[in-house]
């Protein structure tokens, strides 16, 4: 069982009602999300874009140490979580929807040390430090992309997507 589907867990409000909810169990102290609430979620974030957005910076990131592309990455952008959609989404309406959740906090300091990281990548390769900046894309930068990306999924299938 994934980490959001430990938080977030899928159950029959009433054995005779056709309706599903969400449940949030906290010991012993349970929220429970009607199925519109998690339409709602579904419908107003699109993890896949997300996602899809997330794994191409691994993309752009590496093409730029390889040397394939020279491009300039706004590298503020890149540095402030809120900059890109995903990071709008999480401290706009995400933190309506989910702020409540442990789990919420998690992903925002996942997505947080994301772009710390790449942005790291990048100022050591403009600095001209390429062993650094390959030593951080392949750790501390792949390691919270990873992570970033496993907890969207978590969520999709959370919301049962």
């Amino acid at each position: 069982m994934g980490f959001f589907s430990k938080i977030f867990k899928l159950r029959e409000q009433n054995p005779d009602s056709q309706e599903t909810t969400w449940a949030f169990e906290d010991n012993a102290s349970e929220l429970v999300l009607d199925a519109d609430y998690a339409r709602t979620l579904s419908s107003e974030f699109d993890i896949d874009a997300a996602i899809v957005s997330h794994e191409e910076w691994k993309h752009r990131l590496r093409q730029q140490l390889s040397g394939e592309i020279d491009t300039p990455i706004d590298l503020e952008r890149l540095r402030d979580p809120k900059g890109c959609p995903l990071g709008q989404w999480l401290y706009g309406r995400g933190r309506e929807l989910l702020g409540k959740y442990p789990a919420f906090e998690i992903l925002l300091a996942r997505h947080a040390y994301f772009h710390t990281q790449a942005a790291e990548v990048v100022e050591l390769s403009r600095a001209g430090e390429y062993d650094r900046a390959l030593h951080v894309f392949h750790g501390g930068y792949r390691h919270a992309s990873n992570q970033v990306i496993l907890l969207l999924k978590e969520l999709k299938r959370s919301l049962g997507r």
